[in-house]
């Protein structure tokens, strides 16, 4: 139906195989040059410039032209999730070397999506923050306990960003480990102050994060969370 073609027309931009790696790659929040996009998606740059005109004329994407570079980011948040969320209802990825085997099981392990961490180790520090009592779930929204605000001065979270909403905190399905984690402002600036704390860092793999020597004891002893269950 004609009621439905805008709906189409972003599926169809999305299902490009190149467009979705270019757009799987800005996931992470950070902003990437075309040239940068063109060596992830292993294509030319003139062939990469064409699928980000359209990722810009389709609302998906915005540019941003600092002297002699233009630098291409997801539009927002939500297309991060839409991402996302298509993921969960696909097949699992399909490996076929070595080098996807590697990439597919840092991705897993913890990733940024708009910068929050995602992955076995997003989900499992969502379940411990309920655990601890620092958030309750709502079923669509988590929200913050009066512990929890406590927990969030104490771990260094303060003052608190004026666009976090307390009592609002996203549930966000994560597409490897098909399970919920928090997400939106909060998660990101959690997700900042465990790089802060040096108990975390971005990984070699684009998107991959790592957890430190120091992060495998500091998790734990905050946490509860054993690194080597994951």
């Amino acid at each position: 139906m004609e009621m439905y073609s805008g709906i189409s027309e972003t599926a169809s931009l999305m299902g490009d195989p190149t467009r979705l790696s270019i757009l799987m790659s800005l996931a992470d929040g950070r902003a990437l040059t075309a040239g940068e996009l063109a060596k992830i998606a292993k294509v030319t740059p003139q062939t990469a410039s064409a699928h980000l005109t359209k990722l810009v004329q389709g609302s998906l994407i915005t540019v941003e032209t600092q002297g002699r570079h233009r630098y291409y980011s997801l539009a927002s948040h939500e297309v991060a999730y839409a991402i996302e969320a298509v993921a969960v209802i696909s097949p699992p990825l399909e490996v076929r070397s070595l080098s996807e085997s590697s990439h597919k099981k840092a991705l897993s392990f913890a990733r940024t999506c708009y910068g929050h961490i995602a992955g076995e180790l997003g989900v499992a520090l969502t379940d411990a923050m309920l655990k601890l009592g620092y958030f309750r779930d709502f079923g669509k929204v988590y929200k913050v306990t009066e512990k929890g605000k406590q927990w969030l001065q104490k771990f260094g979270i303060d003052p608190l960003p004026e666009k976090i909403n307390l009592n609002a905190v996203p549930h966000h399905i994560d597409w490897t480990v098909r399970r919920h984690h928090i997400a939106g402002p909060l998660a990101l600036a959690i997700t900042e102050r465990l790089i802060d704390l040096g108990w975390i860092q971005r990984g070699s793999i684009r998107r991959s994060i790592r957890m430190t020597e120091l992060g495998h004891s500091k998790i734990l002893e905050e946490f509860g969370i054993d690194s080597t269950s994951l």
